[in-house]
C-alpha cells in the first residue's frame, strides 16, 4: 500500500481539503459568535447547509453510480471553491445571509464529494487493506482538523477573517488539482447494460440489500450515538468557551480531540486483529455515552479536555470499523447510493442534534443537557446491543456476504 500512487494521491487531497475546510469552520465560528448571539440560531443557520445537503442526496447517490468517482469528485470540489466566494461576500457585507448560501453551497459540494471518495476507496487497494486504509485516511483527516485549527487560531490574532477564507479557497483549488492526478481504473466496475437501467431507480434498490444485511443495519444504528455527540460539537465548544471565560480552551479541545481520533485510529487495527466488529462498536459506543458524562464538569479545564480524549479515541475505533463493514458488505454497484444515503441520513441527523442542542443550551444549559445526551447513549446501546444478542442467536447475521464476522 506504501507503493500505491492513488492512496497518496487521496491521502494527500484528504490533508489539502481538510486544512481548508476547517480553516473555513473556525472563520465561520468566529462570524457567527461577532453576529449572532443566541445558540438556537446558530444551529437554525448551520442547518440551512445540512439540509441542502440533504435534499440533493439522492441524486448524488445516482450519479456516483452512473458516472466516474474521479469526475464526480473534481466537479464537486470545483463548487466548494466557488462556493468561498459567498463567505467573503458575506463578510463583505457582514450579511449572514450570504453565509447561508455558503453553507448551501459547501454543503451541496460534499454531498456529492464523499460519497464518490467512500465509492473510491475499495476500486485502490485490495480488501484486506481497506481497515488499515480507513484509519489512515481518517488520522490524515483529523491532523488536518488540528493543523486547521491550530493555524486558524493563530491567523485570526495577525489577519483578518477575509484572508482565513482566502487560504481556505487557495487550499481547495489546490485539491482539485491534486484529484486530477488519480489513476483509477472503473471499467472493472462498470455495470453491464441490464445493471445499467438499475442505476436510474435511486434509493430503492439500496433499502432491500440494507436490510438483508443485518451487519450493515445495525452499524448504521449504532452510528447514532456517536452523532449525537458530534451534532452539537461546535456549539458545545463555543459553550464551554464562554463557561470558563476562555477563548483558547477552544483551540485545546480541538487539538486533544484530534490528538486522542488519531490514536484511536491508529490502533485500530490491532484491536480489529483481536475482536469482531460489533465487539468494538458496542464497547466503544458505550464509551462516548462516559465522555458525555464527564462534560458535567464542562467548568472544570482538565476535566473538559479529558472528556474530548475519551471522546476523540472512541471515535477513532468506531469510524474506521463502521467504514469498512460498509466498504465490504455493501456490493460495489451499490456504493454510490448507499454512502450518499448513509450521507443524506448523518446529515439529517446532524441537523436534529445540532437543533436540539441549540435549544437545550438554551433552556437547561451544557450541564444538564450532556447528563440528557449520555443517557440516550447508554439507553440505545443498551436496546442495540439486547437486539443483536437476539439477532446471533437467531444466526441471521450469518447472511452476510464473506460468513459471519460477529
Amino acid at each position: 500500500m506504501i507503493r500505491n500512487r492513488n492512496v497518496w494521491i487521496l491521502l494527500t487531497g484528504e490533508f489539502i481539503a481538510g486544512v481548508g475546510l476547517w480553516l473555513g469552520i473556525i472563520g465561520n465560528l468566529e462570524f457567527m459568535q461577532e453576529k449572532i448571539p443566541s445558540d438556537f440560531l446558530k444551529a437554525v443557520i448551520l442547518a440551512a447547509g445540512l439540509l441542502a445537503g440533504v435534499a440533493i442526496g439522492p441524486l448524488a447517490g445516482r450519479i456516483t453510480d452512473q458516472m466516474k468517482k474521479k469526475t464526480v469528485m473534481l466537479a464537486s470540489g470545483l463548487v466548494r471553491s466557488v462556493s468561498v466566494v459567498f463567505m467573503l461576500i458575506a463578510i463583505e457585507t457582514g450579511s449572514v445571509w450570504w453565509m447561508v448560501v455558503f453553507l448551501v453551497f459547501i454543503q451541496m459540494s460534499a454531498a456529492f464529494y464523499f460519497p464518490a471518495l467512500q465509492a473510491a476507496i475499495p476500486l485502490v487497494v485490495k480488501e484486506q487493506q481497506l481497515l488499515q486504509l480507513n484509519g489512515i485516511h481518517m488520522n490524515v483527516s483529523t491532523l488536518s482538523r488540528v493543523l486547521g485549527t491550530a493555524i486558524a487560531g493563530i491567523f485570526l490574532t495577525i489577519m483578518s477573517l477575509s484572508m482565513i477564507y482566502v487560504l481556505s479557497l487557495a487550499a481547495y483549488a489546490l485539491l482539485f488539482g491534486v484529484t486530477w492526478l488519480l489513476k483509477i481504473d472503473e471499467e472493472q466496475t462498470k455495470p453491464l447494460p441490464e445493471e445499467a437501467k438499475k442505476l436510474n431507480t435511486g434509493f430503492k434498490d439500496v433499502f432491500p440489500i440494507i436490510k438483508g444485511l443485518p451487519i450493515v443495519l445495525m452499524t448504521l444504528v449504532l452510528t447514532l450515538i456517536p452523532l449525537l455527540f458530534i451534532g452539537g460539537f461546535n456549539l458545545m465548544v463555543i459553550n464551554i468557551s464562554e463557561i470558563q471565560d476562555s477563548a483558547s480552551i477552544k483551540g485545546w479541545i480541538y487539538t486533544a480531540e484530534g490528538l486522542s481520533f488519531m490514536a484511536g485510529a491508529f490502533y485500530i487495527k490491532k484491536l480489529g486483529d483481536k475482536f469482531s466488529p460489533y465487539a468494538i462498536l458496542f464497547t466503544f459506543s458505550f464509551i462516548i455515552g462516559i465522555s458525555q458524562f464527564l462534560l458535567y464538569f464542562a467548568d472544570i479545564p482538565f476535566m473538559t479536555i479529558l472528556a474530548f480524549i475519551v471522546f476523540g479515541f472512541s471515535v477513532g475505533c468506531f469510524f474506521p470499523t463502521a467504514a469498512t463493514i460498509f466498504q465490504t458488505r455493501v456490493p460495489k454497484e451499490f456504493h454510490g447510493r448507499f454512502f450518499s444515503f448513509r450521507n443524506m441520513l448523518d446529515r439529517l441527523i446532524f441537523q436534529v442534534v445540532l437543533l436540539l442542542t441549540g435549544f437545550l443550551l438554551d433552556m437547561i444549559g451544557l450541564q444538564l443537557m450532556v447528563v440528557v445526551f449520555g443517557v440516550l447513549s447508554f439507553g440505545m446501546t443498551y436496546v442495540f446491543y439486547v437486539k443483536f444478542r437476539q439477532l446471533k442467536s437467531g444466526n441471521s447475521l450469518s447472511n452476510t456476504p464473506g460468513g459471519d464476522i460477529a
